[in-house]
């Protein structure tokens, strides 16, 4: 029997056969029963689903984020104190405190390696790094008291401990507890004498330290030299018998004279070449008004020193009547009388009558033209 040859398709034949199959395909699938995706994560939030689940978080969950269940079941298997003993968790603890560290979120860091040492562990060098590593977390916040503390602990338990040496070392600088400093880099160049860091650091703490010491004996010289001024001038003003408002005796104590006057405060009473130089008040009732003259020497007389206030008429002396030769000057005594200044009299003079006091540390002179009402006013209330 012969076999019947078969006749090659034609490209319009390959052509529709293809159509057919595909339309047969497409019917099929169309017949299948409809079905929702209700298995897996929604399409439109699978990168947020992603990231939540531990195997490919790209950052650490928030504290304040509710975590899933699988983060944490792998939680309580890392940290659970009884599924790990406590060397295991002070090593965990260290581990998250070291990438804390790396991502230089220091104060975290801090906080996971005080949960390590709080595992009190048996491991003394596991302890010593622990807390060499929380010091460095506080160093880098500048805490470098603390720092110091947990470098002092790190190296009871383990001595020679050269990172902890090195902290302690550039922490007592940075305090400026120099010889502290020195001592700490002599104990690591003992053994290790061409660490680079620590020969800068000691080079930089002599010299320092060469400073500081100069300094204070420059402050040494200067208080000794504060405590003869204020020796010298109590003296004085006692042998001037100087009396202060309040007190019938001489003066006994430089805080009787702190002045009082916001303006004096920074120019009080002082000696130039053993004169006594005061900030005087000088008060204008008529007008409510006053002058402060700033140094006013005891040597110089009033009338010399109105006469270089008065050389040109104050604004509010319209009338012309403040002059040299037509002013009085008053001082008042403890019980509110008034007594007329010499203005020939020097400033010293006056101070050392014995009815006069000074008050806040700045004595006080009224002055009023003569014959007028104000001075009459003045004083029948005297």
């Amino acid at each position: 029997m012969e076999s019947q040859k078969s006749t090659p398709m034609t490209d319009e034949e390959r052509e529709k056969l293809a159509a057919k199959l595909d339309k047969e395909l497409d019917d099929f699938i169309n017949g299948l029963e409809k079905r929702s995706y209700s298995e897996g994560w929604p399409e439109d939030r699978w990168q947020e689903e992603m990231e939540k689940h531990p195997f490919f978080m790209t950052k650490a969950p928030n504290p304040n984020d509710e975590l899933s269940p699988l983060m944490e079941g792998i939680q309580q298997l890392k940290y659970d104190s009884t599924e790990n003993t406590p060397e295991e968790l002070a090593a965990t603890y260290k581990e998250e405190g070291n990438f804390n560290f790396k991502c230089k979120k220091y104060r975290f860091a801090i906080l996971s390696f005080t949960e390590g040492i709080k595992q009190k562990c048996s491991d003394d060098g596991l302890n010593a790094q622990l807390y060499n590593n929380r010091a460095a977390a506080n160093f880098f916040l500048k805490n470098y008291r603390t720092s110091l503390a947990d470098c002092q602990i790190a190296l009871k338990l383990q001595p020679q401990y050269e990172k902890a040496l090195v902290r302690a070392a550039q922490c007592c600088y940075h305090l400026s507890r120099f010889q502290s400093c020195l001592e700490y880099c002599d104990q690591i160049v003992e053994y290790n004498p061409s660490h680079p860091d620590i020969v800068k650091l000691r080079t930089d703490a002599v010299l320092k330290q060469k400073l500081a010491e100069r300094d204070k004996r420059k402050e040494a010289i200067l208080e000794r030299k504060a405590r003869m001024d204020e020796e010298n001038l109590l003296k004085a003003m006692q042998e001037r018998n100087v009396r202060v408002l309040g007190s019938d005796h001489r003066v006994s104590s430089l805080k009787q004279i702190e002045p009082t006057f916001p303006e004096a405060v920074q120019k009080p009473v002082h000696l130039v070449n053993g004169r006594l130089v005061w900030p005087v008040i000088l008060l204008y009732p008529e007008f409510q008004t006053s002058d402060f003259v700033r140094e006013f020497h005891e040597d110089t007389k009033f009338a010399d020193q109105l006469a270089e206030m008065f050389c040109e008429p104050p604004e509010w002396d319209a009338d012309r009547k403040y002059t040299l030769a037509n002013i009085h000057v008053y001082f008042e005594d403890p019980d509110g009388c008034a007594h007329m200044v010499n203005i020939d009299n020097t400033l010293g003079q006056i101070i050392s009558d014995k009815r006069y006091r000074v008050d806040g540390g700045t004595p006080s002179f009224i002055v009023l033209a003569k014959g007028t009402k104000a001075e009459e006013r003045f004083l029948k209330l005297r």
